[in-house]
């Protein structure tokens, strides 16, 4: 399944208190259920004014549309094409 990084402008994430951030995750795993398997959340990344989202999904689409159905920004969507690290240099 292709794997995309979302980018969501969120001011202030950065300070959100575990308490946020656990609601944030529950809204978004309920809306993924309702979804089915064709969509899945691996992590995010919060940063100070925005969260990075790592998904696999069958399209663009599906991650908009999650987005849509639980309010939350998607900014940008791009997909990953390949993953590098210090190993590729080996």
């Amino acid at each position: 399944m292709p794997k995309f990084l979302i980018e969501r402008n969120i001011p202030g994430a950065g300070k959100f208190t575990p308490s946020d951030l656990k609601a944030i995750s529950q809204k978004s795993c309920g809306v993924l259920g309702s979804m089915g398997p064709d969509i899945q959340w691996v992590h995010s990344y919060v940063t100070d004014d925005r969260i990075y989202c790592v998904y696999q999904a069958t399209d663009e689409a599906l991650v908009r549309r999650h987005a849509e159905l639980g309010g939350f920004p998607a900014d940008r969507v791009d997909r990953v094409y390949s993953v590098i690290d210090p190993a590729t240099a080996e």
